[in-house]
């Protein structure tokens, strides 16, 4: 017999699954390849340009240029007055063998820093050549976010006493002299370990025994989508100059710290592909029945039962990041005349006013140490020994020393990049 469609029992509800708004003024993420050669891009005055290669080649090849082009690729010179003698002037619109574009609209940038680009930093893009913000990236910021909410609040989960934050203290201390060698997974071992993966699991009431790894980390539950491609989009306004969304440009990072009087100091530019203006949306799961298995080996309390809890974490570890970027700022003396570059942030200032955080998350530049790992929770002292140790040494100056801030066209310091707000839908 059938039960009737209006008398059977409704399905569980074993997965919360929201779609996510995800916004940013200025966002960053690295590609496998830290940066490009003089020979993988093109500059001009309004952008910047990046071939797709196989067309190029073929083009090249056609017209009898293949052998110039290779001997620039070995030489890493530039290739822009290649591409006029072989494609002409109007090479940005010149098509391939097959009527491709050899420098399609997806690999295109709006040039923000004129003409000082060296090593262009590229940012991550999917097999179609749009930029987006993998889901993995995203889960690594959440992963972080729940590991400094449970060291935080410690005694309300129960967390063991040897992955504490005092103890965790003590064993960087006593590991000093090791530190550089293993600092890689240096956190797994001191507490990333015993608080997402020394679980044990229970299915349909049975133990199931597994090694301790990935198979038994609390994170598996957690599912994060890549985001929608970051496809620019031109919004018309009445009257009013047009707004662009995930614009992308080249921008001009300034890498900049202080001197011992606060005023701030030029230590280098950095040229890379950011996405300006960010709207995109990806889908975050909590799945409840797959977290319903897995039970701590040492009575340690779940942190989060669903997305709900996981925006909630991440907004208390982002307020405290917020925090202490804006005490940093607030000290930073504009400095005019540093090696040509003039160091004005009253417009990172203003950014950092709000006393409360405006943002959920933040991801990739901009992170930093404090971003990507628990110290905001350790003594100033003991984080200054840990970069001292592990990078390069700057006594006397907290950690981290140095803040990478965006210029915009006008050469005006502007943004401070990665803070991005999540909003469910």
């Amino acid at each position: 017999m059938t039960i009737a469609p209006s008398q059977s029992l409704p399905k569980p509800n074993v997965t919360d699954t929201r779609q996510v708004r995800l916004t940013s003024r200025m966002v960053h993420i690295g590609s496998a390849v830290s940066r490009l050669n003089p020979f993988e891009y093109v500059k001009r005055e309004k952008f910047v340009y990046l071939p797709d290669q196989d067309e190029l080649a073929k083009a090249l090849r056609q017209r009898g240029f293949l052998n110039d082009y290779i001997a620039r690729i070995e030489q890493r010179k530039e290739i822009i007055t290649l591409l006029e003698d072989a494609l002409g002037d109007e090479w940005p619109a010149a098509l391939g063998t097959e009527g491709r574009p050899i420098f399609p609209k997806s690999l295109r940038s709006v040039n923000w820093a004129g003409k000082d680009i060296t090593e262009l930093r590229p940012m991550i893009r999917n097999g179609f050549g749009h930029h987006y913000i993998p889901g993995s990236s995203i889960k690594g910021a959440i992963r972080t976010a729940i590991a400094y909410h449970l060291l935080k609040h410690g005694d309300r989960y129960h967390v063991p006493q040897t992955s504490r934050v005092s103890a965790i203290e003590g064993q960087l201390r006593q590991s000093m002299g090791e530190l550089k060698r293993k600092a890689k997974f240096a956190d797994d071992s001191l507490f990333m370990d015993e608080l997402f993966a020394n679980f044990g699991l229970t299915y349909q009431g049975r133990e199931v025994r597994v090694r301790q790894g990935p198979n038994t980390d609390i994170m598996r539950a957690v599912q994060v989508s890549d985001s929608e491609p970051l496809i620019e989009q031109r919004i018309e306004q009445n009257g009013q100059r047009p707004i662009f969304r995930n614009l992308p440009v080249v921008a001009e990072t300034v890498v900049s710290s202080r001197s011992a009087d606060y005023k701030a100091k030029y230590r280098a530019s950095i040229y890379a592909e950011m996405v300006f203006n960010v709207h995109t949306e990806f889908t975050l799961s909590v799945d409840h029945d797959m977290l319903s298995w897995f039970r701590h080996n040492r009575d340690m309390a779940l942190p989060f039962e669903s997305v709900d809890d996981l925006l909630n974490i991440c907004r208390e570890f982002v307020q405290e990041q917020w925090d202490f970027e804006h005490d940093y700022w607030n000290t930073i003396v504009n400095n005019p005349n540093a090696q040509g570059k003039n160091l004005d942030f009253d417009y990172i200032n203003e950014l950092y006013e709000p006393e409360a955080c405006p943002y959920t998350l933040r991801l990739g530049w901009g992170s930093g140490l404090r971003g990507t790992t628990v110290s905001l929770l350790l003594p100033d002292e003991t984080v200054r020994d840990v970069r001292d140790t592990c990078g390069l040494k700057a006594p006397g100056f907290e950690a981290p020393k140095s803040r990478r801030t965006i210029m915009n066209s006008k050469g005006e310091i502007r943004y401070a990049p990665g803070w991005v707000k999540l909003e469910v839908l």
